[in-house]
């Protein structure tokens, strides 16, 4: 059985000159799964590549690295980020369970938005943790922008209600919604949140608004389950991955955009405040064969 090390690093082992055959591809695909690609995405990759190969009858493994390359490449391509709310006045709901660096990826948030001018609100609607408001309130210090909290234990749609009033009374470009990291179960959850969704269709109309959920790429295949947990009860529409300084854990990215349709907006790649960067699949995969 292979050992669950980086991301990929095995892959260029797999590519040196040999014959195609189908150890090769167990191989390969054994070496995806234990990378948190996942069964079902590294299913898909193997059979495509088989295609593929067929197609431009090469024989040799080394030529499959271009193949796979432009593979992976055409698989993220449909999955793309438009970031909307670089460009108009946006609200933003922020999920994600507790423990991911949800609160960390919103301060980095509003500081990479407050570089590109915009003028950036937080909501601390997260008002069922305790000390959530107060660290919110030390991020929003450290990027510049403004917050919006009540006591702990206050309803999350209040929170809202006065941030939303905030943000148009100073001319917020971008409302960051902090929310719940964790509620008793699902229908607690989706209560809240619907009830949250509620407030900004009657009172931010002028706010186009998006999920964003916050994941931990060091926990793999658990990260792909809180995704598709979260978008059971909400329409999430993108993805800040947390702790990805590389491709060592990267193979859940391959997952989410390949079995949820989700594209990665934005991957945290350090603790600093500016270490938040867009996310490039492009770049990223060439670098997956690099390291």
């Amino acid at each position: 059985m292979a050992e669950k090390n980086g991301f990929f690093s095995r892959i260029k082992n797999l590519f040196t000159s040999s014959e195609i055959d189908d150890d090769f591809y167990d191989e390969l695909e054994e070496t995806l799964i234990l990378s948190d690609v996942g069964v079902t995405a590294s299913g898909i990759i193997i059979e495509e590549l088989r295609r593929s190969v067929q197609v431009s009858r090469v024989r040799r493994t080394e030529q499959c690295t271009e193949l796979l390359k432009t593979l992976l490449k055409d698989k993220m391509e449909d999955i793309r980020c438009d970031y909307f709310w670089e460009k108009e006045p946006s609200l933003l709901f922020i999920v994600g369970v507790n423990g991911v660096g949800k609160t960390t990826s919103i301060g980095k948030l509003a500081y990479a938005l407050g570089r590109r001018r915009k003028k950036v609100l937080m909501a601390a609607a997260d008002t069922f943790r305790a000390g959530a408001a107060e660290q919110l309130t030390i991020w929003a210090e450290r990027s510049g922008a403004d917050i919006i909290s009540q006591h702990e234990g206050a309803d999350p749609s209040a929170v809202l209600f006065d941030s939303i009033s905030a943000a148009r009374a100073r001319r917020a470009d971008v409302i960051l919604c902090d929310t719940a990291g964790r509620l008793h179960n699902k229908k607690n959850l989706m209560q809240e949140l619907d009830k949250m969704h509620r407030v900004v269709q009657r009172e931010g109309e002028d706010f186009r608004q998006q999920t964003l959920i916050v994941l931990d790429a060091t926990t793999g295949q658990n990260a792909l389950n809180q995704a598709r947990s979260f978008a059971e009860v909400t329409d999430v529409g993108g993805i800040i991955l947390t702790k990805l300084d590389g491709t060592a854990k990267g193979g859940v990215v391959l997952a989410i955009q390949m079995e949820l349709g989700l594209p990665i907006a934005y991957i945290g790649t350090g603790e600093k405040i500016q270490d938040l960067e867009r996310f490039d699949a492009d770049d990223f995969i060439e670098r997956m064969f690099e390291e």
